[in-house]
């Protein structure tokens, strides 16, 4: 913990209350993930929605693509008597500018559904939901920290790029796409457990989604095949699948997405998440 930090816990104990020191660290901008630490947590809430936290004090907080510059964290810590007080802060967050991506050669009918395609499109929402909801990890095994799933890569789409499709505007990007021959291994970026895989979705092809614990997941898709399946537990590094270009997809690449309690984040910050220096004391 930082000076600053131990210099305000040891002011809340002279003062006699029970406000605890809480640091967070990251680059704090919009689409990014940061890291936070309190002591004796009892509950952790960011913009009134509640945050997943280990046994050390630990937890996580994914700033989404468009997410308001100005973020409210709430902390409530056990104490002796059991009353559970609560410290509000208010803390802010720089604006991203994010890139305009034009993509032509997509076939129209992954752009311009038909209406006979809206069963598997239900579908494939419902799977990718359950799998983000499903916490088979019981261990914060993103602790133990991220690598790239590919070795050798272009990167051919950016998280958060406004995404134009054949003339059309669609959402923009929910992740990272690396391109690579068809075929190249891809490595779990992290340990975890396996909720989602295959599926030959509508959109996003073959995919598997890996829980890490504490709410944070990543998800692998367009594969050309996947050698895991639900429950499996991966070690970082361990081969899920291959690159493809199933699904929406005009050539072999990887989509690499990441997501936090519901909230996607650009997850090339898992990588320097845990090692930033840029963090501050409440």
């Amino acid at each position: 913990m930082t000076y600053k930090a131990i210099c305000l816990t040891l002011s809340f104990l002279i003062l006699g209350t029970s406000a605890q020191a809480v640091e967070l660290c990251g680059h704090k901008a919009q689409g990014n993930l940061l890291l936070g630490k309190g002591d004796n947590l009892h509950q952790v809430s960011l913009n009134g929605k509640n945050i997943p936290f280990n046994k050390d004090g630990y937890f996580l907080l994914a700033m989404e693509r468009d997410a308001p510059l100005t973020q409210k964290l709430s902390i409530s810590v056990n104490d002796a008597e059991h009353n559970y007080p609560q410290e509000n802060i208010t803390f802010t967050i720089a604006k991203t500018p994010w890139d305009i991506q034009k993509i032509n050669g997509v076939a129209e009918r992954k752009v311009t559904p038909k209406q006979e395609d809206m069963d598997e499109i239900l579908r494939e929402n419902q799977s990718v939901r359950k799998a983000l909801e499903t916490n088979l990890a019981q261990s914060s095994f993103w602790q133990n920290g991220f690598i790239l799933p590919l070795d050798n890569y272009r990167v051919s789409g950016k998280f958060g790029g406004q995404r134009i499709i054949n003339t059309h505007p669609k959402s923009a990007h929910k992740g990272m796409d690396m391109a690579a021959p068809e075929g190249t291994p891809i490595k779990s970026s992290a340990e975890g457990i396996v909720t989602l895989s295959g599926g030959n979705f509508f959109y996003s092809g073959n995919m598997v989604i890996i829980d890490h614990g504490d709410g944070l997941q990543t998800m692998y898709a367009h594969l050309k095949d996947t050698n895991v399946k639900i429950g499996d537990h991966v070690k970082q590094g361990e081969i899920i699948g291959t690159v493809g270009h199933t699904g929406r997809a005009t050539g072999p690449h990887l989509h690499w997405g990441a997501s936090h309690n519901g909230v996607r984040f650009n997850p090339e910050s898992l990588l320097t998440f845990q090692t930033a220096k840029d963090c501050t004391s409440f």
